[in-house]
């Protein structure tokens, strides 16, 4: 179910995005795509699978170091509710139109799944963990997920202050 999950939550922010991007009223600018786009990242890829995480290491620790390819940890409960803040600011971003707390959850999200990836690096490189909670889909979200969020909020920049709707 690991592998599976990073993939099904951006293919939710894909269709959320188009289906809610073709709710507006024509014409529908760039902004607007984007706008969405972002709300829909925010939703799933950062808040539901953040929560997702949270439940995974806080609730059921052995399981979640497992597919991760790593040994039961203490630590799993404090990667736990940060994902679980992490999740909860996500949510809470994709229905709360604000740039800049949509950037404030980019940034978080950045640090956080930017460091995750570059950790899954190191113990690929060094370790060959290749676990699919390690090297799977997980890893390119980690990567990707921040990455579209700090862009999609570049092309709203100048847009960021007004509802695009």
């Amino acid at each position: 179910m690991v592998f599976w999950v990073p993939i099904l939550s951006w293919g939710a922010a894909l269709l959320f995005a188009l289906l809610t991007a073709l709710k507006a009223p024509a014409p529908r600018p760039a902004a607007l795509w984007a706008e969405r786009l972002a709300a829909g990242i925010c939703l799933f890829p950062v808040g539901l699978m953040g929560l997702w995480a949270a439940l995974g290491h806080i609730a059921f620790p052995v399981q979640s170091a497992q597919s991760i390819g790593w040994a039961t940890s203490p630590f799993q409960f404090e990667v736990g509710v940060a994902n679980l803040g992490i999740g909860l600011a996500g949510v809470i971003g994709a229905f709360y139109r604000s740039w800049g707390f949509r950037a404030a959850v980019a940034v978080v999200s950045a640090g956080f799944l930017g460091g995750a990836a570059v950790g899954h690096l190191v113990q690929i490189a060094k370790t060959g963990n290749l676990a699919s909670g390690n090297a799977g889909p997980i890893l390119y979200t980690d990567m990707l997920t921040p990455l579209a969020l700090l862009v999609l909020l570049a092309l709203t920049w100048t847009s960021g202050r007004r509802d695009p709707t």
